[in-house]
């Protein structure tokens, strides 16, 4: 999230800055020119003032006239300004440079027409920095209310360009400033807005894969998410207690039921002294018996894997998967089956050696339940980069697609295996204790034929807010506090 709104913040204030920042170069720059303007028009009346005098009748070495071509020279050696007065017709009655002619076109041409009509001409075209332009200013020289010539100042615009440059800098950077400003307010901003957010998503995170102690500490952001917090946190506990509520019900009702059960179990074997020996009903009922004392152990064994936290070691696989192999190896050689071991000579992870040895014995025995004499179910221990794999891999009959979505969930039995003993709750609690230490078991197909299980467990240690595990990420265990 944080991604996505920085960069639209980030934008608007660019926008913002840049909406401002054009007007204000826009204007600094016509200020500028302005005041260029402003001079040359006041330096054209001092001109038109001394050649109002000076009438054709006037000897050309006036004392005026000189006076007046003089003045010109000065302003423009010293200036670098082209100025002269023209009459109508276009000859200079004084002008400096002496090379310098009135142009035929051009902006100097309209300013002269427009003096001609007895009024100054008209503001020039803005001269921006990039361009190598010049500003004309004309005023009339009038007699008798008459125009009788034109003062004419053609100016470089060099070091007015030079100014507004400057100045435009200067704004520049003054920007760019206020940009580092805006985007330091916008981390800011967004972390303090989104750190609820994060802290939640982690601890919502946690909830969702079993780690149901996580809450948030409502201490940050906007009242808005601190209102969210505490309403995540209420939530949390509702959903703990009854979880811890539906944990208990199955505990005790496991627990409970066995006495009776055991108690029924043991009239029905004394009803069976009273019987003829080889009554298939009452092997039915044995049978039936002993199948639901499976099923209430496992229950009891289920609720106490989802209440129980891992005690994650440093644990060789190898070795603890070696035991669990030899210990079923007697079952194998009485169905006929090869159970066999290979993989690397050594592989640590961090497991929960119980666990573990609860969850390989749950996968083995169900490989073994379904591979038939002659076939082999082989084990491989796996170190890899971030997890250390166990794959179980039998040629048994297998499962199809939508079998092998639902293999796991609890008390699920295919339908072609109803007759094979089991209780349908034991890869079901080998998931409970493996997620518990950050483990996971998954289901593929074993081409041509069979079922490949793999368990896999961390190679370095999971730390959580709860003790010896947490997220991945560091940062997502910032505001998470336990019950």
């Amino acid at each position: 999230m944080r991604t996505r709104l920085l960069p639209l913040l980030i934008t608007l204030m660019a926008a913002v800055l840049l909406t401002l920042g054009f007007p204000l170069a826009v204007s600094v720059a016509a200020a500028e020119q302005q005041r260029l303007v402003i001079d040359r028009i006041d330096d054209t009346a001092r001109f038109a003032a001394l050649a109002q005098s000076i009438t054709d009748t006037v000897p050309a070495l006036d004392e005026r006239r000189l006076t007046l071509a003089t003045d010109l020279e000065v302003y423009a050696s010293v200036y670098g300004i082209r100025a002269g007065v023209f009459y109508r017709n276009d000859l200079a009655l004084a002008k400096a440079p002496g090379t310098w002619m009135l142009p035929a076109e051009g902006e100097g041409r309209t300013a002269f027409n427009e003096a001609l009509l007895g009024r100054r001409s008209h503001d020039p075209p803005q001269v921006w920095p990039w361009q190598d332009g010049r500003v004309v200013v004309a005023s009339p020289v009038v007699r008798d209310g008459d125009v009788v010539a034109v003062v004419v100042i053609d100016s470089p615009t060099d070091e007015m360009r030079s100014r507004i440059l400057r100045t435009w800098l200067l704004i520049a950077v003054g920007e760019a400033l206020a940009m580092l400003v805006a985007v330091g307010a916008a981390v800011r901003l967004t972390g303090w807005v989104l750190l609820p957010v994060r802290v939640l998503d982690a601890a919502t995170h946690d909830i969702a894969v079993g780690r149901m102690r996580s809450r948030v500490a409502a201490a940050g952001g906007p009242p808005e998410l601190r209102r969210l917090a505490r309403s995540f946190n209420e939530m949390a506990d509702n959903v703990e207690d009854v979880l811890e509520q539906q944990r208990a019900f199955v505990a005790d009702a496991s627990h409970q039921l066995r006495n009776p059960l055991a108690a029924l179990l043991l009239r029905i074997e004394l009803l069976a002294l009273e019987l003829p020996e080889g009554n298939e009903e009452i092997a039915a009922v044995r049978t039936e018996g002993k199948r639901l004392a499976r099923v209430l152990d496992d229950l009891l064994d289920l609720a106490l894997a989802e209440h129980t936290e891992a005690d994650l070691q440093l644990t060789d696989i190898v070795p603890l998967t070696a035991e669990r192999v030899a210990s079923w190896r007697p079952t194998a050689d009485e169905k006929g089956v090869h159970l066999t071991q290979d993989g690397a000579p050594a592989a640590t992870a961090w497991a929960d050696p119980v666990a573990l040895s609860s969850a390989l014995d749950a996968v083995i025995d169900n490989a073994l339940k379904f591979t038939p004499a002659g076939q082999d179910v082989r084990v491989t221990v796996t170190p890899g980069t971030t997890v250390t794999t166990v794959v179980v891999a039998d040629r048994g009959p297998g499962l199809t697609d939508q079998e092998l979505e639902r293999v796991g969930d609890r008390f699920w039995r295919s339908t072609r295996h109803q007759n094979v003993s089991g209780s349908g709750l034991g890869l079901s609690i080998s998931r409970v204790l493996l997620a518990a230490g950050g483990g996971s078991i998954t289901y593929e197909r074993h081409e041509p034929h069979g079922l490949l299980v793999t368990v896999s467990v961390p190679r370095e240690l999971p730390l959580t807010p709860r003790g010896p595990r947490r997220p991945a990420d560091p940062a997502q265990g910032q505001g998470l506090t336990e019950r």
